[in-house]
């Protein structure tokens, strides 16, 4: 079996099969996301076109910083569509509701199209949220608008995009069927309970619910261009899997090594080995 734990950030860069960048800060990956998604927009908004992006809660920070941004230049989101790509689900089968602590839905209400300029918020039916019940309108959703421009996210400690949660070791799935799968139902793994735990709840596993619902690998996959963002120390590990690994469904992010426009921004700490941190 490979090991990458002392594979330095040189190497990492030399050797990987997804395109990468190193920013410097955390800061520098909200800025650096913001922007993209503001670019995107004014250059469709140019055209008349619409806009269409997957979007993530985790990394959040750059929802500010778009925010300041649009509503100082005046930049209009009458013509995007935001397509959040998951959701926690209660044990009763139903999304969280959007007062939960922990709603994603609810994050970006308070955190974005509360906090926006009505003059130029995204229009209500264009704030899209997949809805246990309903997978299906995702991927018709995403048809009808004829596709996504841009995939943006952040990468689970396994490896996952949105939750789209690698599969068990006896799981019967091949690479193929997992990269075609659709908007889904499913539970959270035992490590992405523990990690959001830590990062959302101070530690109590309890708190974080046992199911999701999530945007399909489809989904993320068939986006024009996918942009994915680490900001995280203890990302170090899984981003060589990614870049330096095969492609495989025990490592969702590495069929990002199969997109004809898939790029990684990372911060100079996760190229960093993962071992030599502990030094």
């Amino acid at each position: 079996m490979q090991t990458y734990e002392n594979i330095d950030e040189k190497e990492l860069l030399l050797k990987t099969k997804v395109p990468l960048e190193v920013v410097e800060t955390e800061d520098d990956i909200y800025y650096h996301m913001a922007l993209d998604m503001l670019s995107h927009i004014t250059a469709n908004n140019l055209q008349g076109r619409k806009t269409v992006f997957i979007v993530p809660v985790g990394p959040i920070g750059q929802y500010h910083k778009l925010i300041r941004l649009c509503n100082r230049d005046r930049v209009s989101l009458k013509n995007v569509w935001f397509i959040n790509m998951d959701e926690y689900i209660q044990s009763d089968g139903r999304a969280v509701p959007r007062d939960h602590p922990l709603s994603f839905e609810g994050f970006m209400y308070r955190d974005f199209y509360d906090r926006m300029d009505p003059e130029l918020n995204i229009p209500e039916n264009q704030r899209v949220f997949p809805r246990p019940g309903r997978e299906h309108e995702i991927g018709e959703l995403v048809e009808e608008l004829g596709g996504v421009d841009v995939a943006y996210g952040g990468i689970g400690i396994n490896g996952h995009i949105a939750f789209n949660e690698p599969p068990e070791p006896d799981e019967k799935i091949s690479d193929e069927e997992f990269a075609a799968l659709p908007c889904r139902v499913l539970k959270l793994t035992r490590e992405t309970r523990t990690i959001n735990a830590v990062t959302a709840a101070n530690g109590y596993i309890d708190y974080i619910p046992q199911s999701c619902i999530t945007v399909g690998m489809k989904d993320i996959l068939s986006a024009r261009k996918i942009r994915f963002y680490l900001n995280r120390g203890w990302q170090s590990g899984i981003i060589r899997k990614i870049a330096l690994g095969e492609p495989s469904r025990f490592v969702p992010a590495s069929f990002f090594q199969r997109h004809g426009d898939a790029k990684l921004i990372i911060t100079g700490y996760v190229a960093k080995p993962p071992m030599g941190q502990l030094r």
